[in-house]
């Protein structure tokens, strides 16, 4: 399998994260895969943004969930961008998406729009919450999931395959030889974030993962060279 660059929030690291402006952005770099967030807004939309409130990446106070998709729409996300839905990402960009969901209600809103577009083969779900992981496969036959950890210990291969998943995005900073090995073993594939430096792409590669989430598109291009 080739080893896979994705790109973070698009690219994050040079532009407004979770804006259509970084996820084009991280497309015509060629990036392998593009990850996104998503939350549901006070009317139901599936609207792309990381945290739970609107402060740290707009102009707006408080929670998505207490806003409208209108009143989303009127915040500037950075260098005047606006929140986007899921589904002028999909338009917007070619690549295959990452969609991380964090909670069973966005996962249930993920799998209408999942089915309705025929997305099995371009879109691969992501959680830190296994429920959500667990709830995406029921709702949607045949969906590539992945199980998302940041403080882990081996224990997160059992929870993998407990609901289902066929890839660990584990944070290595925490990643060991142990991790990998047990992952193997249940044929999971792995997939290292936040890749950003010269060493972490090269612990990546010692560690023969399969992928690698970068805030910067440099590293699609160093990545071939780095053993």
């Amino acid at each position: 399998m080739n080893f896979l660059t994705i790109g973070h929030r698009g690219v994050m690291g040079v532009e407004p994260e979770n804006t259509l402006r970084s996820f084009v952005a991280a497309d015509r770099a060629g990036l392998d895969v593009i990850e996104l967030d998503l939350h549901l807004s006070k009317d139901g939309a599936l609207v792309v943004m990381h945290d739970a409130d609107v402060d740290r990446t707009t102009d707006g106070t408080g929670p998505i969930a207490d806003r409208t998709l209108a009143e989303l729409r009127a915040l500037d996300a950075g260098r005047g961008e606006r929140i986007p839905t899921f589904e002028e990402v999909l338009d917007a960009v070619r690549a295959p998406l990452q969609a991380e969901i964090k909670d069973t209600a966005a996962a249930r809103a993920l799998a209408e729009v999942m089915r309705r577009r025929d997305l099995v083969g371009r879109v691969e779900v992501l959680s830190f919450h296994d429920e959500a992981v667990a709830e995406i496969s029921r709702l949607v036959p045949g969906v590539r999931t992945a199980l998302v950890a940041s403080r882990y210990g081996a224990d997160v291969v059992d929870r993998a395959v407990a609901v289902g998943a066929c890839t660990l995005v584990l944070n290595i900073r925490r990643l060991t030889l142990e991790v990998v090995e047990e992952a193997r073993k249940a044929n999971l594939r792995i997939i290292g974030w936040v890749v950003n430096t010269q060493d972490h792409l090269r612990l990546v590669r010692a560690l023969q993962l399969d992928g690698a989430t970068t805030d910067y598109p440099d590293i699609k291009r160093t990545g071939r060279f780095t053993a």
